[in-house]
């Protein structure tokens, strides 16, 4: 039995001629960038999932770069964030000419470690990038608590885990931005880029919505430097028709891990941690063992598709070898980093395919 890492076809089909009927209409009305369908778009992501406001931009990479700028980071500032992500995390603190500074991550969570956050801040320090990783929410309790004793700025990248809470609070809430994105691999993707910027505080959000436009409010006139990071008609289209099944979607997710919780026996394989202090949307369900490529090997040959997900953390990839970090910088990421295999948990998976995944896995021999 061959099990896909990931089939979005199957999604895809399942709401076909709705997504088409959406597509369509977009097309004949000619709303092709911003327009009622972003707007429709970000009111409905408000209404289903609780935020106060929202901004579609073009990617997931646009709000963290739009919410840097916001946050008037730049050069000789310093902002904190992990190595064990996606580096569009890091991007927007290039992009302003500010410096990432790393710290390790929580074993147990993949995400970053709030016990060392406060050794990493310095006088030049003006910021955090959090990232709920995989869908697990990060111990924003403790994080915040440092950015206020600090006056930090503190950013949630929410890319993988939308529908996740902390405590009850949606991600993305806590901090004084929050970033997601609809890249088609995501819970809720598009059928190309897209992003969304949110903002408890109204001044924010409104300055958010010039820089998106050209640091524009009039068109011709430009208040405030800004780019163009606005989403397009048919994203916000189809994201639309997708929004009303995540929850269903990301209750399979849920279901399926689950399963493998329960199923998986094999001996030093280590799985994520199940949260109590918060709900995780199961992006990806990554999990642990010391001869991983072994295992990613086997399961190859029992036809069972996995992913090593981000096999260089940030720190060691070349783009940042200024900083002058090396492997031993921060043993917990680089460990995961070595031993770490992503399992499939798409919410079209059958019971039969999630079955086949756990005997492949509780049938490897290390050699």
């Amino acid at each position: 039995m061959k099990v896909p890492f990931l089939d979005l076809g199957q999604q895809h089909q399942g709401i076909r001629t709705e997504a088409l009927a959406a597509l369509t209409a977009t097309y004949d009305a000619t709303r092709f960038c911003l327009g009622k369908d972003v707007d429709d778009f970000e009111k409905n992501f408000c209404s289903t999932l609780g935020y106060p406001r929202a901004l579609g931009m073009n990617s997931g990479t646009a709000p963290l770069h739009v919410a840097c700028m916001i946050a008037g980071f730049g050069p000789g500032d310093e902002i904190i964030t992990t190595p064990f992500t996606f580096i569009s995390s890091a991007w927007g603190i290039s992009y302003v000419g500010a410096k990432p500074v790393f710290v390790d991550i929580e074993e147990a969570t993949y995400n970053i470690d709030p016990a060392k956050i406060a050794a990493a801040i310095t006088p030049q320090t003006k910021g955090i990038i959090v990232v709920h990783l995989f869908g697990q929410p990060a111990r924003m309790d403790e994080i915040m608590a440092i950015a206020k004793q600090h006056n930090l700025f503190v950013i949630e990248d929410c890319a993988q885990a939308i529908g996740a809470t902390y405590n009850g609070t949606p991600v993305g809430t806590m901090g004084d931005a929050g970033t997601f994105s609809f890249y088609p691999t995501k819970n809720l993707g598009g059928c190309g880029e897209g992003g969304m910027f949110v903002a408890k505080d109204e001044a924010l959000h409104t300055r958010a919505r010039h820089i998106r436009v050209h640091g524009s409010d009039r068109r011709y006139y430009h208040d405030i430097i800004g780019g163009n990071f606005r989403m397009d008609g048919f994203q916000a289209a189809l994201l639309n028709v997708k929004l009303p099944h995540l929850a269903k979607w990301t209750a399979r997710r849920q279901a399926i891990a689950a399963k493998y919780r329960a199923g998986i026996t094999l001996a030093e394989l280590r799985m994520p941690t199940e949260l109590t202090y918060g709900r995780s949307v199961l992006h990806q369900f990554t999990v642990r063992h010391p001869q991983r490529d072994a295992l990613h090997e086997h399961l190859a040959k029992c036809e069972v598709c996995t992913d090593l997900i981000y096999p260089v953390p940030l720190h060691l990839q070349k783009c940042y070898a200024g900083l002058g970090y090396g492997r031993g910088s921060f043993p917990i990421a680089e460990l995961t980093s070595d031993t770490c295999i992503s399992l499939p948990i798409f919410p079209e998976l059958t019971d039969a395919q999630v079955d086949h995944v756990i005997a492949s896995i509780n049938a490897f021999v290390a050699p």
